[in-house]
């Protein structure tokens, strides 16, 4: 009999670790699903990715597509890792750069009042007296095609009016354009209700600058701003995105107010570095990020990325970028991109 039941109770104890270790299994969200980067692998830089009804969009900056320019690229997904390319969701270009070829940087949002979709993009302006500037398209879906103001929201010397990025304030439910690179700050303004323009009255406030660190930070620029738990986590890359010497990371800093302050995770650790995804043997100059959820509260962080065994082909400033995704969790207060495949 003590055998017997010493038997019966070491089947249970089996079967209950087994059955432990198979809960512990699934409850990993990034381990019941198997991909591998790219999740697409074409040229595809400057990646914002957002979650519609249960589909994913992805835009990104110009490139050839079977040998015609697209000014702005929009792939689809139901899972983030099989994508479909859809094709150009701004056909027609502005009014105040339709005689140039320079579109990048995409960043496009759903604003439930005015029930439009908004496309904030950079663009080589006709003005040479100017140079790059940002401007804003409309739509009534995901797809587009998206319609221009036929003038600039910004637009100035250099590329320090470059690289957009919206929101709503869930605090004030003030409309906000981040913005900048150059060598100058990244900036935020308050915009009007319909987004074609800065509030009157209202100011730019640096929120980070560049030459803090000594890695990644004499130019500084792509921000993107995710809120979590009452916190504005601004991440944002640097330096050099682009060519053969592309030298690029991504950074983050958070604060309780949209406006800031802002304290760098290399502050706030006292390492000096506020750089979460950076180069490895595989990708080179990893950047200019979004940070999208999926439908069960997961984060993914949507980057572009330069091939390692790529980078030394070519001169040109435009080697392939393809786009990656992995998954992100915040830990102890501040994110972590977590490299699982």
């Amino acid at each position: 009999m003590f055998i017997k039941n010493t038997l019966t109770f070491f089947v249970l104890y089996v079967l209950l670790l087994a059955a432990n270790i198979s809960c512990s299994r699934q409850s990993t969200p990034q381990q019941s699903v198997i991909h591998h980067n790219p999740v697409l692998d074409i040229d595809f830089p400057d990646p914002t990715v957002i979650n519609v009804n249960s589909t994913f969009y992805a835009y990104a900056t110009q490139s050839e597509h079977n040998g015609k320019m697209v000014n702005i690229q929009l792939a689809s997904s139901k899972d983030l890792f099989n994508w479909t390319y859809i094709g150009d969701a701004l056909p027609n270009k502005p009014a105040w750069a339709n005689r140039t070829q320079d579109f990048w940087a995409p960043h496009v949002l759903y604003d439930t009042t005015l029930h439009k979709y908004v496309l904030f993009f950079c663009a080589k302006s006709n003005d040479t007296t100017t140079d790059k500037g940002i401007g804003v398209a409309f739509a009534d879906n995901p797809e587009g095609p998206f319609v221009p103001k036929d003038s600039p929201l910004i637009v100035g010397k250099g590329f320090k009016d470059i690289d957009p990025m919206a929101m709503i304030d869930p605090a004030t439910g003030k409309k906000l354009l981040y913005w900048g690179s150059g060598f100058q700050p990244i900036q935020v303004q308050e915009l009007t209700n319909n987004w074609t323009a800065f509030k009157p009255g209202s100011t730019a406030v640096a929120v980070v600058f560049p030459h803090t660190e000594n890695n990644y930070t004499n130019l500084i620029e792509g921000g993107w701003i995710d809120v979590y738990k009452g916190k504005y986590y601004l991440y944002y890359s640097g330096d050099n995105c682009c060519g053969s010497k592309a030298n690029y990371a991504v950074m983050v800093a958070r604060a309780t107010n949209a406006f800031g302050p802002f304290e760098r995770l290399g502050e706030a650790n006292g390492k000096g570095s506020s750089v979460i995804l950076e180069k490895d043997s595989t990708w080179l100059a990893p950047g200019h990020n979004s940070i999208v959820a999926d439908n069960k509260g997961n984060r993914w962080i949507a980057y572009h990325a330069i091939p390692a065994n790529k980078s030394k082909t070519s001169e040109d400033h435009y080697i392939k970028r393809v786009l990656c995704i992995e998954p992100l969790r915040y830990v102890n207060g501040w994110p972590v991109v977590l490299h699982t495949y």
